[in-house]
């Protein structure tokens, strides 16, 4: 057999092989590292987003906005200062430090980039925004190159066939 051969024999091959337990379980270790890095986002996105629009972060401005208790923000929060993304005080406002500012920056050009794919290929605007906020916390690098690749192509033949 010959490397091409074996390459496509390869591409052929499901991705989650139930006689490779330990392929399967670093794809099942990947998503549940995902899972717990998506509120950590959502919190830093939010905070971010706050402060650029209303000057300041509160708890109780998170809490309205995710729709969760004071009490869960609060413990969010003072896990998020010890983890080094934000500064805060109590009966202050929150802070992003540069490690959160970093975060919220990558956050939100992920969320962009998944949301213009999305848009690009036809899902109302509703249900893009609402798909986006789930896909882009559990979406590789290589997976972000190809939204990329996959919009310009189509905003480029959504351009030809108006002309």
């Amino acid at each position: 057999m010959d490397e091409n051969e074996n390459y496509d024999q390869l591409q052929n091959e499901p991705v989650i092989d139930i006689r490779n337990p330990g392929h399967r379980a670093a794809l099942f270790k990947r998503i549940r590292l995902d899972h717990s890095l998506e509120i950590t986002e959502d919190y830093i996105e939010l905070i971010s987003d706050l402060i650029e629009t209303t000057g300041e972060a509160r708890a109780v401005d998170l809490a309205s906005n995710l729709g969760v208790s004071k009490p869960t923000v609060n413990a969010t929060i003072q896990r998020l200062q010890k983890d080094g993304y934000v500064d805060s005080k109590p009966y202050r406002s929150i802070f992003l430090t540069s490690k959160g500012k970093d975060l919220a920056e990558w956050s939100r050009a992920r969320h962009k980039i998944v949301l213009e794919f999305l848009h690009s290929a036809g899902v109302p605007p509703n249900v893009a925004e609402a798909d986006a906020e789930g896909i882009e916390h559990h979406v590789s690098q290589a997976t972000l190159d190809a939204f990329e690749t996959a919009t310009q192509i189509l905003k480029e033949e959504k351009l030809l066939s108006k002309n």
